[in-house]
């Protein structure tokens, strides 16, 4: 299973991003997918889940702002983040278990300024 991350970049205070997590392999589609984020000094976070059922779970302080969706077809997880702010940036980690294992992308730098 391999995990690769997308869409980062450099916005101002209150736009938007999209980030896309595209899966490898053919569980994709059994599984729950997560997003997590690293601030620098920080304790890595879990920022959405969606799972096979497209039930989701969103750190309180992203909700209303951020919507993860997924694709089955295509593989892949979106993340999209509206009014995007200071405190949103850090770099963002797709992240699957699976048998035991923990998979994680390679991570996408999101950096808002002010």
């Amino acid at each position: 299973v391999q995990l690769q991350a997308s869409g980062g970049g450099l916005v101002q205070s209150g736009e938007s991003l999209t980030l896309s997590c595209v899966v490898s392999g053919s569980i994709f589609r059994f599984q729950t997918v997560d997003w997590y984020r690293q601030a620098p000094g920080k304790r890595r976070e879990l920022v959405a889940s969606i799972t096979s059922g497209r039930s989701t779970n969103y750190l309180d302080s992203v909700k209303g702002r951020f919507t993860i969706s997924r694709d089955n077809v295509k593989k892949t997880v979106y993340l999209q983040m509206n009014s995007l702010n200071l405190e949103d940036t850090a770099i963002y980690y797709c992240h699957l278990a699976a048998w035991g294992y923990d998979y994680w992308g390679q991570g996408t730098q999101v950096t808002v300024s002010s």
